[in-house]
């Protein structure tokens, strides 16, 4: 699958062995986590190798997420898959209305004051509840609420940009 990075997006990553089934538990970056489970096929990254990876069943556990992935019957096999990369095919993707953004399509934008001072580049979001937060990193870090309209005036994907009215000294 190489020449392929723009079309996969990363979801979450196996975190360890769970049991001694073969099953694993997961990192999920999807809302809610067990989403994750959903997707067919998973595309698994370990080394920078690319694979498809099918899952026999998954399911909420606790305050995780736990897999089963086919092949895969014993904790020694499950144990190998740890820091694997869950990725699927941006096209399995649910279509997002206007002005809705997946994070990983933020991360690596410039943001910039509306006079067009750069602030840096959006390593990461955070969710705090009451609204995502920007982690843009330039001279030094900000956290910058992702508010349109009134913080964020503008996202310019296919310019690289975020346009903010934002204090630079905060």
């Amino acid at each position: 699958m190489p020449g392929q990075e723009s079309q996969r997006v990363v979801l979450g990553r196996i975190a360890a062995a769970f049991g001694v089934k073969g099953w694993v538990k997961l990192q999920s970056w999807t809302e809610p986590p067990e989403k994750i489970i959903a997707y067919r096929p998973w595309l698994l990254e370990r080394s920078g190798a690319w694979r498809e990876g099918q899952v026999a069943e998954g399911r909420a556990h606790g305050n995780g997420v736990i897999a089963r992935l086919e092949g895969v019957t014993d904790r020694d096999q499950a144990a190998t898959l740890a820091g694997t990369n869950i990725a699927v095919y941006r096209k399995q993707l649910p279509a997002l209305q206007s002005g809705q953004y997946y994070w990983v399509d933020l991360i690596g934008l410039e943001v910039r004051l509306e006079d067009g001072r750069s602030l840096g580049r959006v390593q990461g979001l955070m969710a705090t509840g009451a609204n995502d937060v920007l982690v843009v990193r330039g001279e030094r870090e900000r956290l910058i609420p992702f508010i349109r309209g009134q913080v964020v005036k503008q996202v310019d994907s296919d310019a690289g940009l975020i346009r903010v009215d934002w204090d630079p000294d905060f």
